[in-house]
């Protein structure tokens, strides 16, 4: 893996990003719906899209191309700017 690569082979909205960064953390489902004050359906839906655009097979792999591609932080390593957080 080559540090600081910045350009993704997919687009993802930062809506996506913000998803990413919620299942690298560890969050159900349901969980992330709470925290961005939307359905869990629409997390389904999130999910499913970011699993086909990333081309990974489950939440696993998307964490790792995750971090392969620089776009999750965790624990203060593999650190990069993320999308705004909602609190």
């Amino acid at each position: 893996m080559a540090g600081g690569k910045s350009e993704t082979p997919v687009s993802l909205s930062d809506r996506e990003l913000q998803i990413i960064d919620l299942v690298a953390a560890g969050l159900t489902n349901q969980e992330i719906a709470g925290k961005l004050e939307i359905s869990k359906r629409t997390v389904d839906n999130h999910i499913s899209n970011i699993l086909t655009k990333t081309e990974t097979e489950n939440r696993v792999a998307l964490v790792r191309w995750a971090l392969q591609w620089g776009k999750v932080c965790l624990n203060d390593v593999n650190c990069c700017l993320l999308p705004k957080q909602i609190e």
